[in-house]
């Protein structure tokens, strides 16, 4: 494949139009300032396709990167058509570069074999001789024409035009396929591409004495042809520019760590026990643990030998790391609460072989919903419990209740809704929380800082001793009935599991100020990088003033997936107030590829019927953000790091419901927690297979699954019993 790409060369530069050429035989992807300058054989640049990695920017459909040998090529195409054939070339180069064919494999696909290149030789050689008895009947036709009489000679010499005609077509077969196994199968072990004339002068059957002996004269020319090879494949991939890189391996280091699992070509892998692997009689007893390559439906990975490949990861087995010991109470029994408390991540580079043997079965642009992920790069708590954290500044969230003015109002909602990321992604490691089961629920709740403390919390025994009608009544109203009217409380349930939704809901009885929200996770694979957008809304509602502000949310990335994991926000998001006509435009910037900061964003306010914003904001989500008035003040709007996050206070986890997202995750997290890899996965792999067989009893008894909390309506997810539905609150948008 070859055509006109556009490539980055430099700050200075930029984008420059190139030639390319992809050599789907070598393996190489090379790249010329004009397609004459191909001809001439004078190349710009060439990246070596072996090991690489295809990345593209969900927010931009025609740029795309390779990654390889420590550097990052990016690319642009004119279209996205453009870029889409590209990738897929690319893909299926890469493919076969790391998965090249071997002369001895077998396959079997539903119980047939496919052919060796012993049994092709085999066909050919009887190609062959079919086409030798065709040339010994002929020759007898001839002889026996002698004695024709003109009428039958002259059918007879039709019939011989015919069969002239026939046998230049196989003649013509069998070196178009003696070339092809030669070009696939070079005798040294380089490809090459060999250029064959489909005028190919065939002698005449006067002179054919004998077998076709056509083998080892391709086999010759591939030999000769090849010979040069070596210098057109370079060691390492190169550019005359040495500004042309970005955003490859950010620690050099990283790059040249020795791999502790190299990727084992799915054939071999199935036939671990007849095929010996390349150099070696025998194979390591662990190949057969990895997951299949070979396929690229994700929906047949499996979870078990996902888990399998991992357990044989080197574990952690310091027994003077304070991390490693398992917290427990006086009597002996284990702490789990303890363990949730500790929320700090270890580093996952040493697993990088294992994301990239995972990542080489996915193809660009494909959803990740259904593939089961290693256990170590997963945080120790569920999805639902990680939503809580945009209420981590429970003040900031209220404070808008208590302001006069709609203008005002609507700034406070923008400035906690600005400061209510940086909690839930402060790690310096980017993990991926669990995936909740169907039903699964966390509740937690905040003392608001100046607000009344409640020093104790009420077990499960205590509900118990109010009587089974208030507690009916109480959970009815309030999904956290040991809780009072001063805290705020949080309530997250997973409604759905495909598509996978969550709802939760939050609310401050005595301030009258609640928030609803649902978010589907919809993630796709990007080559470097791993985007989850979220598609829903939140929607905060102020009862005292009848106000509602409704945001959406920004896509979350998960950037240098094969080095150390870091969590970037990107995408526009929008806050509106349908009552007051106030609107706020927010953007979360993602970084470029060469130069800018991370984690910034901007934001306009505007207010009703305006065009012009009277308040501009940047800064970063993580950090400082400064705010810019129409009038020219400046002022320091938050500072994430300046204000303390406020802890949310959960139930023991052996007070919990067994649906109750701590409960359910415990074992998991206690084998993430001591570094027991093979604990984690096989408790991972119990819940997931009991997720599937109430899956299927409900399929079974054609029942359809229930929320507990939620109802749905429309496209979005309300709670069952609100506070303003409780008050009688009801809201009315503005007239347009």
């Amino acid at each position: 494949m070859e055509g006109t790409l556009s490539k980055w060369t430099n700050v200075v530069k930029g984008w420059q139009y190139r030639w390319c050429v992809l050599d789907d035989i070598s393996g190489t992807l090379s790249y010329y300032t004009s397609r004459e300058k191909m001809v001439r054989g004078v190349r710009r640049g060439c990246v070596r396709l072996k090991g690489a990695m295809i990345g593209i920017d969900d927010e931009d459909n025609l740029t795309f990167t390779v990654t390889v040998d420590g550097k990052t090529f990016h690319f642009q195409a004119r279209t996205r058509a453009d870029r889409e054939l590209w990738i897929r070339a690319l893909e299926d180069t890469i493919q076969k570069q790391l998965y090249g064919y071997r002369v001895n494999q077998i396959q079997v696909n539903n119980d047939t074999v496919v052919p060796t290149l012993e049994s092709f030789d085999k066909k050919l050689g009887e190609a062959d001789a079919y086409l030798q008895l065709l040339i010994e009947q002929t020759k007898n036709l001839e002889v026996k024409m002698s004695s024709m009489c003109e009428e039958d000679k002259a059918h007879c010499e039709c019939i011989i035009s015919e069969t002239n005609k026939l046998m230049d077509q196989v003649k013509h077969s069998i070196v178009m396929l003696q070339i092809a196994k030669n070009t696939a199968f070079p005798v040294n072990g380089s490809y090459r591409t060999t250029s064959v004339s489909t005028d190919y002068d065939f002698p005449s059957l006067e002179g054919d004495t004998g077998s076709i002996e056509y083998g080892a004269e391709c086999e010759e020319r591939s030999r000769r042809d090849s010979q040069s090879m070596d210098n057109d494949i370079p060691d390492v991939s190169y550019s005359s520019s040495e500004d042309d890189f970005y955003d490859a391996y950010e620690d050099k280091e990283d790059w040249s760590k020795p791999r502790e699992i190299e990727p084992i070509p799915a054939m071999r892998r199935k036939y671990k026990n007849r095929i010996p692997a390349s150099g070696s009689d025998e194979v390591p007893e662990n190949s057969g643990n990895l997951v299949r390559s070979g396929s690229t439906d994700l929906n047949q990975i499996s979870v078990d030998n996902t888990e399998r490949t991992i357990s044989t990861m080197p574990k952690k087995r310091d027994s003077n790391n304070k991390d490693n010991i398992v917290p427990t109470y006086p009597d002996g029994s284990i702490n789990y609460d303890a363990i949730y408390e500790d929320q700090d991540e270890s580093d996952v580079t040493m697993q990088g072989s294992v994301v990239t043997h995972l990542i080489s079965q996915v193809k660009i642009g494909m959803d990740l919903t259904k593939v089961a992920l290693p256990t170590f790069i997963l945080e120790k708590r569920s999805l639902l419990e990680m939503y809580a954290d945009y209420l981590a500044h429970p003040d900031l969230f209220l404070k808008a209740n208590e302001l006069n003015t709609p203008e005002e109002r609507m700034v406070q909602i923008v400035r906690w809704y600005l400061s209510s990321y940086h909690a839930g992604r402060n790690s310096a490691v980017a993990k991926k929380p669990y995936n909740p089961i169907l039903g699964e629920i966390f509740r937690c709740h905040w003392d608001v800082p100046g607000g009344p403390t409640v020093e104790s919390e009420l077990s499960n025994e205590d509900i118990a001793q109010k009587g089974s009608d208030t507690t009916t009544v109480n959970e009815e109203e309030n999904p956290l009935p040991w809780t009072d009217p001063d805290q705020l409380i949080f309530l997250a349930e997973q409604v759905s599991h495909h598509p996978p939704i969550s709802a939760f809901y939050a609310e401050h009885k005595k301030n009258k100020v609640t928030l609803c929200a649902n978010v589907w996770t919809k993630s796709k694979f990007l080559g470097l990088s791993v985007a989850v957008h979220h598609v829903g809304q939140g929607i905060v509602r102020l009862l005292k003033h009848k106000e509602e502000y409704i945001s959406t949310f920004p896509s979350g990335y998960g950037r240098s997936i094969l080095t150390v994991p870091w969590i970037e926000l990107g995408g526009s998001v929008t806050i509106t107030c349908p009552q007051t006509g106030y609107h706020c435009d927010i953007e979360f910037h993602t970084k470029p590829f060469y130069g800018g900061k991370k984690h910034r964003i901007t934001a306009e306010v505007f207010g009703p019927k305006t065009k012009k914003a009277f308040l501009t904001i940047s800064g970063e989500w993580n950090g400082s953000m400064e705010a810019k008035w129409a009038d020219g003040r400046t002022e320091m709007f938050v500072n994430t790091k300046a204000i303390d996050v406020i802890k949310k206070r959960v139930r023991k986890v052996s007070e919990q419901d067994t649906n109750e997202s701590r409960y359910i995750w415990k074992e998991v997290t206690l084998g993430l927690k001591v570094d027991n890899v093979d604990q984690a996965s096989q408790a991972k792999a119990e819940i997931e297979q009991k997720q599937r067989n109430e899956a299927e009893a409900r399929k079974e008894h054609s029942e359809v699954w229930i929320p507990r909390w939620f109802v749905q309506k429309g496209e979005s997810w309300e709670y069952k019993c609100p506070l303003e539905k409780r008050l009688g609150v009801t809201f009315e948008s503005m007239p347009s």
